[in-house]
């Protein structure tokens, strides 16, 4: 593609387009500043909401990966690459997943992370060789991170994903009507044109964290990773999470602080099975027998 070709491109798409209501945002006092991005960010949500019958397909597809031994691989470059690696790491803590459950390939690597790799994203085929080096199989479900939708490491990276035979998705900001790659489910929350103009780390940005949140959370709830409206498959990896386990006991169970710490250290500090230890009057390796065979989900375990 040459330059004049990539330039009517970019020029066109909608995360590149002027706002008008902020065109005089340089002006503005700095209480003026904050209600115009305030009001702008109003705008994510609604368009959030939109989007849940095609967010709501990609989780099943998800689910459906999960309970067959795949996986889900954001893949993404910039803002978009570190909302993917944010949400895939956030996992395991959260939901006691193995590490290489849910992943986040960013162009340009662990060093994008943290300092811009602009270049990174220009190439088609270090998406498809960065996914090809993951070991991608027709297990896994591929989703594409992109605000603009065009990015070409998260296109090419797709694309090899698809050829493969792997489950698709993709996360853009453009219309829907605009939306032209083969993939299982497109998700195009359109939020309009930045504040700042093509600066898709806002609205885009929220918009993208937001529909991550949903696939991942609303899929782990599908795997009976929360009870009630409690994370019960988290990790006791500090303090916090150590006293929040014991305060998820002891709401669920009506137990006090000291028991709930002894039952906790009985079960190994997996929460679910220190709560079918209490609710079912059960030891160790019974409760862990009850979880499996509800398969994981406490509500099952114990009302069995």
């Amino acid at each position: 593609m040459s330059k004049n070709e990539l330039f009517a491109k970019l020029q066109n798409l909608t995360t590149e387009q002027r706002n008008p209501r902020t065109t005089g945002i340089d002006l503005a006092a700095t209480r003026e500043i904050l209600d115009m991005l305030s009001a702008e960010d109003e705008l994510v949500v609604p368009a959030v909401r939109a989007e849940i019958p095609y967010i709501e397909q990609a989780v099943e597809i998800v689910v459906d990966a999960f309970k067959n031994g795949g996986r889900l691989i954001y893949v993404g470059a910039g803002t978009s690459g570190r909302l993917g690696v944010v949400d895939a790491s956030e996992c395991p803590p959260t939901f006691g997943t193995p590490p290489d459950m849910v992943q986040g390939l960013i162009a340009g690597g662990k060093a994008a992370m943290f300092e811009s790799q602009e270049g990174a994203e220009d190439s088609e085929e270090r998406g498809a060789n960065d996914l090809r080096d993951l070991g991608v199989t027709t297990k896994d479900v591929v989703c594409g991170i992109a605000a603009s939708r065009r990015t070409p490491y998260v296109v090419g990276a797709v694309a090899y994903a698809r050829r493969l035979g792997a489950r698709t998705l993709f996360v853009t900001c453009n219309p829907r009507e605009h939306f032209d790659l083969d993939v299982d489910v497109a998700i195009c929350p359109f939020v309009g044109p930045e504040p700042i103009m093509g600066s898709t780390r806002m609205k885009s940005g929220t918009a993208q964290k937001l529909v991550l949140n949903m696939l991942t959370t609303t899929s782990m709830i599908r795997l009976g990773k929360v009870y009630e409206n409690m994370m019960v498959d988290l990790q006791m990896t500090n303090k916090k999470l150590v006293e929040r386990s014991k305060r998820i006991v002891m709401t669920i169970t009506g137990v006090d602080y000291e028991t709930a710490e002894s039952v906790l250290t009985s079960a190994d500090g997996h929460v679910k099975t220190a709560l079918v230890m209490i609710l079912r009057g059960v030891d160790k390796s019974a409760a862990k027998r009850l979880l499996a065979e509800a398969d994981g989900f406490v509500r099952a375990a114990i009302e069995h």
